[in-house]
């Protein structure tokens, strides 16, 4: 942790040494001259003048090797939002790519922190949006920012104890992840430890013991270890830039303790011997004669240079048994590595002079670069402003991500722990999710719930007859974002089979009304779907109207009424009352008659039906296709009272299905949605077949409702047949 105040004499130094243009020379001098006299009188916490802050912003800027315009940025990001110095000046003098640059920081600047965190919870997501929208737009704006963090978190110690706490809390949950994934490791380490010892103090400290006494203790074998290296590759002819030591920094020791739970003496890794070298094959060569020297741990391992990680950091790892029984971590790597390693993006876009440069070439490199960038900003753009679901989300889905899968062509798509070819499909396209049917991992057919491992080269089979998400998926996928996207299409989904229901009960009650006027189906269309009639009960569609009449608004006596229609008065069914509501069956020619529905069929209006003279106990309705009453010649003509009252009738289904989890919970949600009264629901698998059969016995008000819903449960994601049942 680095305390010492440097000199802006010291900053030049630095950009001095890549900065040949003097004109760029001048103009940092001019914005250094500008924050002296604008920020004059004004002090820090610690009591020093505030442009000690903007020198140390720029000094570790220059150390990242920062173009001209970035460390100018750098040293006026404070100036338009505490003096009188406006952006329209700063975009006269330094430039457009200046002020977009100090607007960008400035915007974040003006996050409100709160005085005091406890979670996750109190963060302000519409706040940190302007972060990784700002990083999104030019990857300076989050590097500025995070020199500013780094200096703010060093001076730390002069604010009040709510505040230290405040700022360390958002810098582990925001600022650090975000360096680590930028791979600027030193930046990041640097962030967690100081983060760390504010919050924890006591196991920062422990921590810290720890690992100073492991190396004093070892440090002298270190040293014996690193001679060996470089005796063995002066043997071998092989060239060698570098052989140095590294340590665990003490919070990732923190985290293996008290989020892994293992022991100080389990993590193997607390020092590492960095072996820099010059080429890849050089690399691999390293790794060859170091395991003949001595046994490697199994399972320890990592070829990162092979598989980058999506921050672009490679190297080689293995764990190593000494003859002394001491185990240690060896990295071998490139010097352009190594750079990489520690200072991630920074390193690898550093600030190269001449024509050729183009900041704006160079954010589209990166972009292309982190393929992850694209998805971070996609999720900040899309989810909710609820701070939980937001931050918890980046920390699971971007953060965390540590699988990465290949698509056929190559492509590196990194997923979290636990992530399907769902997740897959998602992260690709949602075209390619919404169609999804079936997954390849390496070749074989796989079931979309298998979790997917590092390597894997996975393909995703669409279909365009494919029904899309369904409440299943829900328990398949990993990320906030996917099930976000799947609950979307099945609010959206169930919007439309509501509307469709809304328009198939309001066209029933339309043409029921109709035909007690005696007028047919065909005919009462005709007549309501003109112009006139649409625009009295201000509709644009034959379908709006349904709707409406559905939602009892008109009634489809004031459309009868609006056209002037007569009910016409039926005589053949003389001898039965005109006015019973409650019969649901009329039989010509008859009086008073028992009446019953037969349970083996149970007809519902709608349905062509026919009686059946049962002795003794009246006329018993079927369903004509019924085949319990076939070739009789007890039947008699019956009719579907047009004045009866409306109620629900049982009916009896057979849902014939692909075996699936949660099958049975999606086929239940359209009952629900469509509030379909079920008595009875059972389920019986067929193993041979891997198929299952669904027994429901449902009441419902007519044979075009069923309908309906019959077109509903068909498009559930498995079902292929739903049969009315005929015992």
């Amino acid at each position: 942790m680095e305390n010492r105040n440097h000199t802006f004499e010291e900053v030049k130094e630095l950009y001095f040494s890549y900065i040949k243009k003097e004109d760029d020379r001048k103009k940092i001098e001019k914005a250094y001259q500008l924050v002296l006299k604008k920020h004059e009188g004004q002090l820090r916490k610690s009591g020093e003048p505030y442009v000690h802050h903007l020198i140390e912003v720029a000094y570790i800027l220059a150390t990242l090797v920062a173009g001209p315009e970035t460390i100018i940025a750098g040293l006026l990001h404070d100036v338009v939002e505490d003096t009188d110095y406006p952006l329209s000046e700063i975009k006269h003098e330094f430039g457009e790519d200046v002020a977009f640059l100090v607007d960008s920081v400035t915007k974040i600047q003006r996050m409100k922190l709160s005085k005091r965190y406890t979670s996750s919870d109190d963060f302000e997501a519409e706040d940190h949006k302007k972060i990784f929208l700002g990083m999104a737009k030019d990857i300076r704006v989050i590097i500025i920012k995070l020199a500013d963090r780094l200096h703010n978190m060093r001076t730390l110690q002069y604010l009040s104890h709510d505040r230290q706490l405040a700022l360390s809390k958002e810098t582990l949950d925001v600022y650090a992840p975000i360096a680590d994934r930028l791979g600027m490791g030193h930046i990041k380490s640097e962030l967690q430890d100081i983060a760390l010892s504010y919050l924890e103090p006591d196991k920062y400290e422990e921590i810290k013991n720890l690992i100073d006494s492991r190396i004093k203790n070892r440090e002298s074998d270190l040293i014996s270890l690193k001679k060996r290296f470089a005796d063995m590759l002066y043997e071998k002819n092989i060239p060698m830039i570098e052989i140095s030591s590294r340590y665990k920094s003490v919070y990732s020791v923190y985290r293996k303790i008290y989020f892994k739970g293992r022991s100080f003496d389990q993590i193997y890794d607390i020092m590492a011997i960095r072996i820099i070298t010059e080429t890849e094959i050089n690399c691999y060569e390293i790794l060859g004669f170091i395991h003949q020297m001595y046994k490697p741990l199994l399972g320890r391992f990592k070829d990162y240079i092979a598989m980058p990680k999506p921050n672009m950091y490679q190297s080689l790892h293995t764990t190593i048994l000494t003859g002394e029984n001491l185990w240690f971590e060896i990295q071998i790597r490139t010097k352009e590595m190594d750079e990489v390693a520690e200072e991630g993006i920074a390193a690898h876009w550093r600030y190269k002079e001449g024509k050729n440069y183009n900041a704006r070439t160079e954010q589209k490199e990166i972009s292309e670069k982190l393929h992850w960038l694209k998805d971070f900003v996609n999720m900040s753009s899309e989810l909710s402003s609820d701070a939980k679901n937001y931050m918890d989300s980046l920390k699971h889905e971007i953060f965390e991500a540590n699988i990465y899968v290949f698509t056929p062509m190559g492509k590196v798509i990194d997923l979290p722990s636990g992530a399907t070819p769902l997740d897959f499909a998602f992260r690709i396209h949602t075209k390619v999710f919404d169609s999804a049917v079936g997954a390849l991992v390496n070749s074989v057919l796989v079931p979309l719930n298998t979790p997917l491992q590092t390597g894997d080269i996975v393909e995703i089979k669409t279909s365009k007859a494919s029904p899309g998400p369904n409440e299943g998926w829900l328990k398949i996928v990993t990320t906030n974002s996917a099930k976000n996207h799947i609950r979307k299409f099945l609010a959206e989904k169930n919007a439309d089979a509501l509307r469709d229901d809304k328009i198939a009960k309001g066209k029933i009650s339309i043409i029921d009304a109709f035909k007690d006027r005696g007028i047919d189906e065909k005919k009462a269309l005709e007549l309501i779907n003109t112009t006139k009639v649409l625009e009295k009960f201000d509709c644009e569609t034959l379908d709006d109207l349904f709707i409406s009449v559905s939602n009892r608004n008109p009634a489809p006596a004031a459309i009868i009424d609006f056209l002037h229609i007569k009910k016409k008065v039926e005589v053949t069914f003389a001898k039965v009352n005109s006015k019973d509501t409650e019969n649901p069956i009329l039989v010509k020619n008859a009086g008073k008659v028992m009446i019953n529905l037969g349970s083996c069929c149970t007809p519902i209006p709608g349905d062509e039906i026919v009686g059946f003279i049962t002795k003794g106990k009246g006329i018993t309705i079927h369903r004509k296709e019924c085949p319990n009453i076939q070739n009789s010649k007890r039947l008699v003509d019956v009719f579907w009272n047009p004045d009866l009252k409306e109620k629900t009738y049982p009916v009896d289904l057979e849902i014939e299905c692909n075996d699936r989890n949660n099958l049975l919970v999606d086929i239940m949600q359209v009952f629900s949605i469509h509030k379909v009264n079920v008595t009875s629901l059972s389920a019986k698998l067929h193993p041979d077949t891997m198929t299952s059969t669904i027994a429901a016995t449902i009441f419902i008000k007519n044979a075009t409702e069923l309908k309906n819903l019959n077109n509903v449960l068909i498009n559930v994601a498995g079902v292929y047949q739903v049969n009315r049942k005929i015992h």
